[in-house]
């Protein structure tokens, strides 16, 4: 891709419509890995992935494994759209007679999952709310030691009342609670992910300059996004930990990312930094087999052939 003409519109609806594919196939896991990553020792409801949706089911419906799903949905377009078109921008100017270097790679990747936490922040911030207001649900249900004496239980809140809630009491930043985090966890992410890719590509490049096949895309996306995504999965239990802004009684609260991994270590032990590790894993595979297929495919290319061309 690097050595030709980058389509900058084309780039943004391809990762658009991957990430709306990708997120409707895999959000339940997605559901299970905040709620298993939120869970503390003393609060403990679900042993596992399993356990956790069947036990979503039963409590909250079938729909209750798409809580937070319509916020994802929303604002998966323009952050999938920006991560991959933005690697694309930065690998095309890095990129020298057809040819980048790995160290190049990386830098592309950094750039990428920098300028994705625009979105990313608030995006993530209100589906954990949703997503983890089950959780806490739950256990008022079923560990009322869990509950502070004299909680009242209320109805979960809509993604716009805690919108509308957190401008009015923090103002915009409140919605970039945890921006540091988040960083620590996408530009990693992409220094990782979009190399492993490229050169897992190429391995299965059609003679010198021949595409790869898709099927060859869909499994270097799966693996490299699920490669990447373990890697990085100790900062998503920081992330989410400190996004986090309903808890149970026994719960701890974290000042910040360095007060987050003291009390993780402390009280849980530095297994807990791999929570949801596999869930996280079975979320991103797809999720990037399914965005590098549409890349293969040329759908934006393809929309937009349909527009009236300009004159030169």
């Amino acid at each position: 891709m690097a050595d030709k003409q980058i389509s900058l519109p084309a780039k943004l609806i391809n990762g658009g419509i991957a990430g709306l594919i990708g997120v409707t196939c895999v959000f339940p896991i997605d559901l299970a890995k905040t709620r298993l990553q939120n869970q503390q020792n003393g609060s403990r409801l679900y042993t596992s992935m399993s356990d956790c949706l069947i036990k979503t089911i039963r409590s909250e419906g079938y729909f209750g494994m798409y809580r937070g799903a319509a916020v994802n949905l929303t604002l998966v377009t323009p952050e999938k759209a920006i991560k991959l078109a933005a690697n694309d921008f930065f690998r095309h100017h890095f990129s020298k007679d057809g040819k980048i270097t790995l160290f190049k790679e990386m830098l592309a990747g950094c750039g990428a999952g920098t300028c994705q936490v625009i979105v990313t922040t608030p995006m993530e911030m209100l589906k954990i709310q949703l997503q983890d207001a089950g959780r806490i649900a739950a256990q008022r249900k079923l560990m009322p030691e869990t509950v502070a004496p004299g909680t009242v239980e209320t109805k979960s809140p809509t993604a716009m009342q805690i919108t509308r809630q957190l401008l009015k009491e923090k103002g915009i930043a409140g919605l970039y609670k945890g921006l540091g985090a988040t960083l620590l966890r996408d530009v990693p992410f992409s220094i990782i992910y979009f190399p492993l890719f490229a050169n897992l590509n190429n391995f299965g490049k059609r003679g010198a300059e021949g595409p790869a096949p898709f099927y060859v895309s869909f499994i270097s996306g799966c693996v490299a996004g699920s490669t990447a995504a373990v890697a990085v999965n100790p900062v998503d239990v920081i992330k989410t930990r400190l996004q986090s802004l309903t808890r149970g009684n026994t719960e701890d609260t974290y000042a910040g990312v360095t007060d987050c991994i003291r009390k993780i270590m402390r009280n849980e032990g530095p297994s807990a930094f791999l929570k949801g590790a596999y869930c996280r894993a079975l979320v991103i595979a797809p999720l990037f087999g399914i965005a590098q297929v549409v890349y293969f495919l040329g759908v934006g290319e393809f929309i937009l052939s349909f527009l009236p061309k300009k004159d030169k």
